[in-house]
């Protein structure tokens, strides 16, 4: 089953929103598949697209420097998160 672009750039949106609300925290791809209800993978493969466009960052490593095995945090560039700001998206709480 193929998801059209607009629904992939939409679910996009929604990460991307999430990954503003928590700003400047980072989190799991697991959390952010659970808070836009989609799939692991699927959910990978999108941030993976985002940080292709320069996005999100991806952050390989712990709040000790050790790099994690299977895992990824991810976070939103400082670019977007400046537009998210500057074009008046809500508050985080």
């Amino acid at each position: 089953m193929n998801i059209s672009n607009n629904k992939k750039d939409k679910i996009s949106e929604q990460i991307l929103a999430f990954l503003y609300s928590i700003s400047p925290r980072s989190d799991f791809t697991s959390h952010i598949a659970q808070e836009v209800v989609r799939d692991e993978e699927f959910v990978k493969a999108l941030l993976l697209d985002l940080k292709k466009k320069a996005l999100v960052l991806e952050i390989k490593k712990n709040s000790k420097g050790k790099d994690y095995m299977k895992r990824s945090r991810w976070k939103l560039s400082d670019s977007v998160y400046s537009a998210y700001k500057s074009i008046g998206a809500p508050e985080k709480e």
